[in-house]
């Protein structure tokens, strides 16, 4: 049997959209949840954020039940169906920063190229990161809406103005937990939050942060179903009064408490360090 009949016996018994892609290619293994190993993989990223590939292995390890019924609902719809032969795969648009420079200056756009460029960042390094897994390849349509959540991350650091320290990686974490709700969000969002309280002691308004960025992603349509190329052309300021996101105020609170305490919000271990170091 070659390849093209074995994909058509394959589509004739399981969900498909109207070009022939299967939503779930039947050879791939059912997610089961390991609290175990997500937790270890917690502790192995706290050691070093830079280090994602443990957060693909914390999501593999709490699959979330509304998973599917999501992917389902885009992928099989008239919308999700367009979005796909638009935009099959995200990263190489993303990556064009020549061609984004192109839209007007203040839009979405603009403001990612600015954000990419200046943390030294790609769209491509994020799936680099993701492959270190070595996971198979299945075409399918949840192969499609699992990298298209992934590719949108750093889109969603540029809407919300959430930086890339910890509790800015935490804000967004939530932000997109109030998009999709998901226990590998709870756990890196919240445990992350509570590492933060327990590393660096103060006043800083840590837990109200977070639910504030959970409240936001709530309310905000899901990007994930966007045109995203739609998206990077929208103003910036625009885009957030239309989806409604608002002030990150305590976000912001934060990082003025930390530094009137003598802490870098970039480096919120180094006052701690020193003082280790000193003693």
């Amino acid at each position: 049997m070659n390849d093209q009949t074995s994909n058509s016996a394959i589509a004739q018994h399981t969900e498909c959209a109207s070009d022939g892609t299967v939503l779930r290619d039947p050879r791939r293994t059912p997610p089961r949840r390991n609290i175990r190993k997500a937790f270890h993989h917690f502790r192995e990223l706290i050691k070093d954020k830079e280090d994602t590939s443990h957060v693909f292995q914390i999501y593999e390890s709490l699959p979330s039940k509304h998973f599917m019924p999501r992917v389902r609902k885009l992928t099989l719809s008239a919308m999700g169906e367009d979005l796909r032969r638009a935009e099959p795969y995200l990263p190489p648009m993303l990556d064009d920063h020549e061609a984004l420079r192109k839209l007007p200056k203040g839009s979405v756009a603009h403001a990612y190229c600015d954000f990419m460029e200046r943390e030294g960042l790609s769209a491509a390094g994020l799936v680099a990161e993701a492959e270190k897994l070595n996971r198979p390849k299945y075409g399918d349509l949840i192969e499609w809406f699992g990298f298209r959540q992934r590719d949108t991350h750093d889109l969603m650091h540029v809407l919300t103005g959430y930086g890339r320290d910890a509790l800015g990686e935490q804000c967004v974490l939530l932000f997109t937990h109030g998009q999709s709700p998901s226990h590998g969000h709870i756990l890196l969002g919240y445990a992350g939050a509570l590492n933060i309280m327990k590393q660096v002691k103060g006043n800083a308004p840590v837990l109200r942060a977070v639910n504030e960025a959970k409240r936001m992603g709530r309310a905000c349509p899901p990007i994930v179903e966007m045109s995203i190329r739609e998206l990077l052309a929208m103003d910036l300021q625009d885009a957030r009064q239309k989806f409604g996101i608002g002030e990150t105020a305590w976000y912001h609170k934060c990082h003025e408490v930390w530094r009137s305490e003598g802490v870098n919000p970039y480096d919120l271990l180094a006052k701690q360090e020193q003082e280790l170091a000193a003693a």
